[in-house]
């Protein structure tokens, strides 16, 4: 008699998917050892191997093969059965998985990820980034963030508000010692933090105004590798930075660092939260869709109030 778990199951497409034990162990929260004991025990149940396994590499036999594509709609039907019952809980509570990119993450990691937390205790994020788009159904996640033109046109998007747009900025201490720069080209006369590209290549600060586009490269007394770092050198006012604007919006508004070349910024595409269209959503997904709504309708209005 057959005898395997949804955990046995899952566990043979999970490393179908990530082509590693040790990576599909991770995303199924199991030891190494206890999840190579859960294969082994599977092959021996069913009497074939499922993996072609080195020290190197791991994947599917022909049997393997035919068992997740037999497989693995059958795991969906459940999951999505399990979802629509789980849908009508009123308290959110379970994991919720989510794909996003690198900046993304950084960008609602305090204003949506940890406000959620704090308002659902019993919801637990798995936040996975990476630079790859990925299909979130067949990775098993729940929802994705992604700029709006990246998101795949057959899933359900929620824009997470206004465009962003890069911001040059100071503080009052450097403007009480430089002019306020006009033109980009007035850049030249400053000093400027530079940020090395992972290429190596120094960024070029880009403007755009009335359809005319211009690349300064700076000149300053510090090069970070990371953007992020530049606040802290603005701040202490070593000199002028150019950063996405959501990292600085509350040091404008606190009066810590002074904006300028605002006319010369261009907007960027907008982020949005995007998940298949499913029509019962669980009620962690239902609720982390709602405070996103929430929390971008107030950044657009602080924005707003900051042009």
């Amino acid at each position: 008699m057959f005898r395997a778990s949804l955990t046995d199951l899952n566990a043979v497409i999970a490393v179908s998917r990530r082509g590693s034990f040790r990576a599909a162990a991770i995303e199924l929260g199991l030891s190494s050892t206890a999840f190579s004991h859960t294969i082994a025990r599977l092959e021996a149940e069913l009497g074939v191997r499922l993996f072609n396994r080195t020290t190197r590499s791991v994947s599917l036999t022909d049997a393997g093969r035919t068992f997740v594509e037999r497989v693995s709609p059958a795991l969906q039907d459940i999951a999505g059965a399990m979802a629509e019952v789980g849908a009508q809980r009123q308290t959110p509570s379970g994991v919720l998985r989510i794909n996003a990119a690198v900046t993304a993450a950084r960008e609602i990691l305090s204003p949506l990820v940890l406000e959620f937390l704090r308002r659902f205790p019993d919801v637990e994020v798995d936040l996975v980034t990476e630079g790859r788009l990925v299909d979130i159904v067949a990775e098993g996640f729940d929802l994705g963030i992604r700029v709006e033109n990246l998101v795949p046109n057959d899933m359900i998007a929620v824009s997470l508000g206004r465009p962003q747009r890069f911001a040059v900025v100071g503080s009052p201490a450097y403007f009480a010692r430089y002019s306020i720069p006009q033109t980009p080209a007035d850049l030249l006369g400053h000093r400027c933090v530079r940020v090395r590209l992972p290429n190596g290549a120094l960024y070029r600060w880009q403007f755009e105004k009335q359809g005319e586009s211009v690349q300064i490269d700076v000149r300053g007394p510090i090069t970070l590798d990371e953007g992020t770092l530049s606040r802290q050198t603005a701040l202490e006012g070593v000199g002028l930075i150019f950063i996405h604007e959501h990292a600085v919006l509350e040091d404008i508004e606190a009066g810590r660092l002074i904006r300028v070349l605002q006319d010369w910024t261009p907007s960027l595409p907008k982020l949005a939260i995007y998940y298949p269209g499913r029509r019962n959503l669980s009620a962690g997904m239902r609720a982390f869709i709602s405070l996103a709504k929430e929390l971008a309708t107030k950044r657009s209005e602080r924005a707003d109030a900051l042009a």
